[in-house]
């Protein structure tokens, strides 16, 4: 699979200095913790699920999850985890196009049910979501993924989603991030990213962002995300992929505050339709998220709305300034030193840049590198309206 491959040859030509590259999950875990991208969750009662899946991946989506915990009513869960098994062994069989398919459980013992259940048809499966994960729950649910992946030859990826209270207290934050690296270490060969559960967290105090709102305006929610970017998501050997929190909102709503994204680049692209479609949906205020989560250091997002999609792959794409700066930065001698960008807008400081251009490097190779002339609308369009 590679991003953007809904695109015509000549499309991507158009758009790409340079084109996305394939992935699978067969690849190293960096390569697939950047490749998530835009995390689609469905529900797992859905009786379409086949016929979703297929669809949205024809569409872009790289990477789905099907749940089993908190978007289903407790009563529904027997029939959902059959429901589950059926579909997933039916699409299996079907030779559609598949997406990277996780698992949100309930419980570490639906791990071992759902992998025998699966039996010939478990390479469907990319691996499990770790619900409200902690140190005191971590281990058990992390034991079962790295048992049912030895004992089946077929590497399972795991997901924990940092949502619990204790994740939220000042009081009990950093003592639980700490043992929760611990235990992350210890796994590091099947977990391919850390998601963060901002719904769980903010419930923690009654609180829910507005749709014209970013998580960061949340200030409770915000340092939780700083602390976990700084214990889980390090740009060394000890790091892990950390991604953003979902965003919950895909129809408009009465607005308080200015549309957020400026008329310029969609004038100039002679796309102010575009524009009014996605203020319209409240797109907007995702798209300011997206940016932000990127300046945060998270990579990728849940989203629960096929319209979101668009949106997180567009922004993801490395633009040809970035690319470029990059370039410089890794093209220099290990001795270090500063040169001004080939864009002349700003300097490229080989040292504490580094790290900085290492990961962009990789996301060009799983994102791909837009033309100097292609704009985010551009990209944005070509998502939208494929």
């Amino acid at each position: 699979m590679r991003h953007f491959d809904f695109l015509s040859e000549a499309d991507r030509n158009r758009l790409f200095f340079r084109p996305p590259q394939p992935f699978s999950v067969h690849d190293d875990l960096s390569v697939l913790g950047m490749a998530l991208g835009a995390t689609l969750y469905s529900p797992a009662t859905r009786p379409t699920l086949v016929a979703d899946l297929a669809k949205r991946a024809a569409q872009g989506v790289t990477s789905t999850v099907i749940c089993l915990e908190d978007s289903i009513p407790d009563e529904a869960v027997p029939a959902a985890e059959q429901n589950v098994l059926a579909q997933l062994r039916a699409y299996a069989d079907s030779g559609a196009r598949r997406p990277l398919v996780f698992i949100r459980v309930r419980s570490a013992d639906q791990i071992p049910m759902i992998v025998t259940g699966l039996g010939a048809q478990l390479p469907i499966l990319a691996g499990f979501v770790l619900p409200k994960f902690t140190d005191e729950n971590g281990a058990r649910y992390l034991d079962a993924v790295s048992d049912a992946s030895l004992a089946t030859g077929h590497r399972l990826l795991a997901m924990p989603v940092l949502e619990a209270p204790s994740i939220i207290y000042a009081e009990s934050r950093t003592e639980v991030l700490l043992q929760v690296r611990q235990l992350l270490n210890k796994h590091r060969q099947n977990v391919v990213a850390v998601r963060i559960g901002a719904t769980d967290l903010s419930s923690a105090f009654g609180l829910r962002r507005a749709s014209d709102l970013t998580i960061y305006d949340v200030r409770v929610v915000a340092d939780v995300i700083a602390d976990v970017v700084n214990v889980l998501g390090r740009a060394d050997d000890t790091g892990f992929v950390v991604t953003g929190a979902v965003w919950e909102y895909f129809s408009g709503t009465e607005r308080m505050f200015k549309p957020q994204l400026r008329e310029a680049p969609f004038i100039e692209a002679s796309e102010r339709a575009l524009r009014a479609e996605l203020i319209a949906r409240d797109l907007d205020g995702l798209i300011r998220e997206v940016a932000l989560d990127k300046a945060n250091g998270l990579t990728g997002k849940t989203v629960i709305h096929p319209s979101h999609v668009a949106a997180v792959h567009a922004l993801s794409v490395v633009t040809h300034e970035e690319y470029c700066d990059a370039r410089d930065v890794l093209g220099t001698r290990s001795g270090g030193g500063v040169a001004s960008s080939a864009y002349g807008n700003k300097m490229n400081e080989s040292k504490p840049h580094s790290a900085w251009a290492r990961r962009t490097a990789l996301r060009a190779a799983v994102f791909g590198v837009a033309h100097a002339e292609t704009s985010f609308v551009d990209l944005l369009g070509a998502g939208l309206h494929q």
